[in-house]
Formats: structure tokens, C-alpha cells, sequence
């Protein structure tokens, strides 16, 4: 098999951005306010022309530390960023976010890492932080979600068991419609990263069926203890 990565340069790059113009003309012929989309698709390519130099600081440091430092920053960013949809709530929930996500991705992403995988060492930076940024960011998303849901529940005088269960639903639907399209709609980043690379669709299938139940773990657990240590702020 052909293993050789398809080098994609900033002008080949660039051609990407043309239906990212298309939608934001539609944006505007629609009086849709784009000063906030204009502000992610900025930071997400400030974002991403700098990780690949930051991450390739860090594969090379070879710092269990400063892996752990690593985890601790996405964790601080992945919670602050998940009560988004409650600012007013967010600094009084932004420990129980900590606890929910810690507990549920990081139980979650130290299983896969150290019994499933077996890292050698146990921070190997290549394995570790990507599968890291997996986790964190769906138990984000999910937990994001269900806190949305859960206000819009209880704004509307809804029992507490009612609301936390809508809530729940909620947070799960992305991850659950994510399960039922995986190879059938679509092949996720993971698997893809890893057929581009040469790696076979064998070997890939099976790191990505791990994945996706890393992910749905991982959602499942925070969410859930979220709406549980939640209960007492918001009842």
C-alpha cells in the first residue's frame, strides 16, 4: 500500500476556503449576523497554523510533565467552553464541569491509554494528546448540550427528574447519531488520518471502534455526573 502523505501546500490550502466564502455571502444575503462566524473561522486558522508547531515542540520535549500540563489546559478550556450556553451560571458551574469531565473523559482516556493501548512511555505524546483532545471535546460538547437543555427544562417549570432526563437525551443525541453513521455515512477523522497515511483499513477499523467507544464513554459519564452534582444550583 501507498504510504506516502499527499504534501498540501497554503495555495492548494487556500482553494479550501472558496465554499467557506460561499457560505458566508449566503450569511449575508440572509441579514445573518457574521461577526461571530467571522471570529471562529479566524480563530480556528490561527488556531490550527500554530498547533502543528506547538504539538511538534511538545512530541519532541519528551516531558511526561508537561504532557500533564497539556491535559490540564485542554481539561480548564473544554469546561470553560462547555457552559457557554449558561454565561451567567458558568463561573458557579465551572467546578462541577472540572469534576464531570476529569472523571468521566479522564477515567475513560487512562483506560484506553494505559490497559487498552499499553503506552510506553504512559504520556507518549502521539497517542496521548490526540486521543485526549477526542475525549475532552465530545464530554464538552455533551455536556454543553445538556446543560442548555436543562435550563430551558426547568425555565419552563419542569420536574427535575423530567428536565435531567430531556437533558440527557439531549447531550446524547450527536454522539448516538455519531455511532449509527460511523462507515456508513461517514469515515471519522481518526480513520481517515490513518488510511491517508498509509495504515491498513484493517488496523485503522479497529483503532476507530475504539474510539467511538471512548467517546460515547466518555460523553455518557460526564454528562451524567454533571447533571447529578449540578442538582443542587439549579433546584
Amino acid at each position: 500500500m501507498e504510504s506516502a502523505v499527499l504534501t498540501l501546500s497554503l495555495p492548494q490550502l487556500s482553494l479550501a476556503l472558496l465554499p467557506v466564502a460561499l457560505t458566508l455571502v449566503i450569511l449575508l444575503r440572509w441579514s445573518f449576523a457574521v461577526g461571530n462566524v467571522l471570529y471562529a473561522l479566524g480563530r480556528m486558522l490561527v488556531q490550527l497554523l500554530l498547533i502543528g508547531y506547538v504539538l511538534a515542540w511538545i512530541f519532541g520535549a519528551g516531558s511526561g510533565w508537561l504532557i500533564l500540563l497539556v491535559l490540564a489546559i485542554m481539561l480548564l478550556a473544554s469546561a470553560w467552553i462547555a457552559l457557554g450556553t449558561v454565561p451567567e451560571r458558568r463561573v458557579k458551574l465551572l467546578g462541577v464541569a472540572l469534576v464531570s469531565i476529569l472523571c468521566g473523559g479522564g477515567v475513560t482516556l487512562a483506560l484506553v491509554t494505559q490497559v487498552v493501548l499499553q503506552l510506553e512511555p504512559w504520556y507518549l505524546p502521539r497517542y496521548m494528546v490526540p486521543l485526549a483532545g477526542m475525549v475532552f471535546a465530545n464530554a464538552m460538547t455533551s455536556v454543553s448540550l445538556a446543560v442548555e437543555r436543562l435550563f430551558a427544562e426547568m425555565a419552563h417549570a419542569r420536574d427535575w427528574e423530567v428536565a435531567r432526563l430531556a437533558a440527557y437525551q439531549a447531550a446524547m443525541i450527536p454522539v448516538i447519531n455519531a455511532l449509527l453513521a460511523v462507515g456508513l455515512v461517514s469515515l471519522p477523522g481518526m480513520m481517515t488520518g490513518q488510511i491517508l497515511s498509509g495504515v491498513s483499513p484493517l488496523v485503522a477499523a479497529r483503532y476507530q471502534i475504539m474510539v467511538m467507544c471512548m467517546i460515547f464513554a466518555s460523553a455518557g459519564i460526564s454528562t451524567a455526573l454533571f447533571l447529578a452534582l449540578c442538582k443542587k444550583h439549579v433546584s
